[in-house]
């Protein structure tokens, strides 16, 4: 932890040196002491301070310097450490203004010059100022710090991608801490662009990329060689499998996840019928623990960044990433999974993230605390994230097209949704509108069996409609089938498709010799946790297979 600052301003240097040394000389231990030789430079120390998270305890400052007092200074500097002690250094002469700035600015005490001896006439008086604010204050978090307001769509995205790679950070609502928003005022001249995250080294990014902050945070690592065995796309349940497998066999591995490892699973707040975990588990954690056995064999992982393109050029396979690097392989797996699918209602666009969510959204479980919120949706992952609300929520409603949640959902989850005492399902719904002003404040939906329309105040919607493919970026290298699954193994030559060897295509073999498809994005798969995490592990067979040819 960083230690708090003591800040001594004074234009005189013989005078700055003196109280240097008494200060270090008693407090080194404990604190630093910076120190400026005029009002601009003190502010320019505190702006610093206060960009990297430091604490600042005390401001000692002289009051008749060129430019700027010393009561204006503190005026100014109040604003960014509104807890810091205050002292003003005077002559005798001066003993008015300083009482004057005790009433204008709070200021703690005045020291009149010179101050010897320091442990009769210093050291008391900032003893006990120091002792006091250390009692009242709550050191600042020492890491990333991200400034935003908690109805911006870009501030959601950060914190939620964040969130679902467990780097820590400290949430700051611009809204509610005036010093920080005054520092990205003074800074940035406007709050026009949010979130601003502050670095710890004192750096700023400001309404930053995806790509952006994950190199900031040392997942988005450029690729450690150009050549891999293989390259697995897609951090899913499959693709960590395979990462595991195939690091855990000798081979040179690299997983490309876009968002965060775990993919749609990894937001599941807890999955209770994956074998081996009776107490269930929670996608974050199951994701935490693949990663971690994956590198723990040698596979490097690449977070935060996209893959726009395929290519082959035998025997190589070519990966074209989203920042226009390229990495070649001699096998590839697909895994992608699946996309969360757009509902199509009023209002949503200019919504999402300000109330309105795909998916789970844990990261805005703290902003619905006493709220009410509705789910759309009525499969398993709607039913995990109703329950993982309702302990947050005041109430939870569920709106689903279905006369019930039997249909679509696990019977052990729909048990536990009927024995929550907050949570309203309503069958038979859909939704029609959404509203709200910079936030979300209504949705409007239709009872489907009598036409029947209503409204509902509610403070967030998190929508769990279904799923879409991801393999868009490959449509014009792969074949795929006309719902976007890629199509492989044995149900090529049954959907007509001319292999271009003279062996059968392995098993999750697609239609490009060297690239396999695992998990959900697979024609014909089981889409389920454990088959994915079968699959992922289960190609590794065919990968092997493949790389004895080339």
């Amino acid at each position: 932890m960083t230690k708090p600052a003591l800040l001594v301003v004074d234009d005189d240097q013989e005078v700055l040196g003196a109280i240097e040394r008494d200060l270090r000389h008693k407090y080194r231990n404990d604190y630093r002491v910076i120190s400026a030789s005029s009002g601009k430079a003190g502010l320019d120390a505190a702006g610093e301070l206060k960009r990297r998270g430091a604490p600042v305890a005390l401001f000692l400052v002289d009051q008749r310097m060129p430019g700027m007092t010393g009561t204006e200074f503190l005026v100014e500097a109040r604003k960014l450490y509104p807890d810091a002690a205050k002292v003003l250094l005077t002559a005798y002469a001066d003993t008015d203004a300083a009482i004057a700035a005790i009433n204008q600015v709070g200021v703690d005490h005045y020291l009149l010059k010179p101050w010897d001896p320091p442990e009769q006439r210093l050291y008391p008086v900032l003893d006990d100022l120091l002792t006091t604010w250390a009692a009242r204050t709550r050191l600042p978090f020492d890491g990333l710090r991200v400034a935003g307001s908690q109805w911006s769509p870009q501030s959601y995205a950060v914190r939620e991608f964040l969130s679902r790679n467990q780097v820590p950070y400290q949430w700051i609502d611009v809204e509610k801490d005036a010093p920080t928003r005054e520092l990205i005022l003074a800074t940035h001249g406007s709050l026009n662009k949010l979130p601003v995250i502050f670095l710890p080294d004192g750096r700023t990014l400001v309404d930053p990329t995806q790509a952006e902050v994950a190199a900031e945070v040392g997942l988005g690592k450029a690729a450690a060689r150009p050549f891999y065995d293989l390259v697995i796309v897609g951090g899913g349940p499959a693709g960590l499998a395979s990462a595991v497998y195939g690091a855990s066999e000798g081979l040179k591995v690299l997983l490309i996840e876009q968002n965060a490892p775990g993919g749609q699973a990894g937001t599941s707040s807890m999955i209770e019928n994956y074998l081996g975990f009776p107490a269930g588990v929670t996608g974050a954690d199951l994701a935490t623990r693949a990663v971690t056995q994956a590198r723990r064999f040698g596979a490097e992982l690449m977070i935060g960044q996209g893959v726009t393109a395929l290519r082959r050029e035998d025997p190589f396979r070519v990966i074209t990433l989203a920042d226009g690097n390229e990495v070649s392989c001699h096998a590839l797996v697909i895994a992608t999974g699946m996309a969360v699918r757009q509902l199509e209602v009023n209002g949503i666009t200019r919504l999402l993230g300000a109330g309105v969510y795909y998916g789970a959204a844990m990261s805005e479980a703290a902003a619905c605390r006493g709220q009410h919120v509705c789910v759309v949706g009525g499969a398993n992952s709607a039913g995990q994230g109703a329950l993982f609300f309702s302990r947050y929520a005041r109430q939870v409603t569920m709106l689903i097209r279905s006369a019930d949640l039997a249909p679509s959902m696990s019977h052990y989850l729909a048990e536990r949704i009927r024995a929550t005492p907050n949570i309203h399902v309503v069958p038979r719904a859909g939704l029609t509108g959404v509203h709200g002003d910079g936030r979300l404040e209504r949705i409007d939906y239709e009872k489907l069996d009598k036409g029947e329309s209503c409204a509902v105040d509610c403070a967030a919607l998190f929508i769990f409609i279904g799923t879409s493919p991801r393999t868009d970026a490959f449509k014009d290298f792969i074949l795929r089938d006309d719902k976007g699954f890629i199509v492989t193994g044995p149900d090529l030559r049954t959907c007509g498709h001319r292999w271009p060897l003279d062996r059968d295509p392995l098993m999750f073999e697609s239609s490009v010799p060297g690239v396999f498809a695992v998990g959900d994005t697979r024609a014909n798969a089981n889409r389920r946790i454990a088959a994915a995490v079968g699959e992922g592990s289960a190609v590794m067979f065919s990968v092997h297979q493949y790389l004895r040819t080339v």
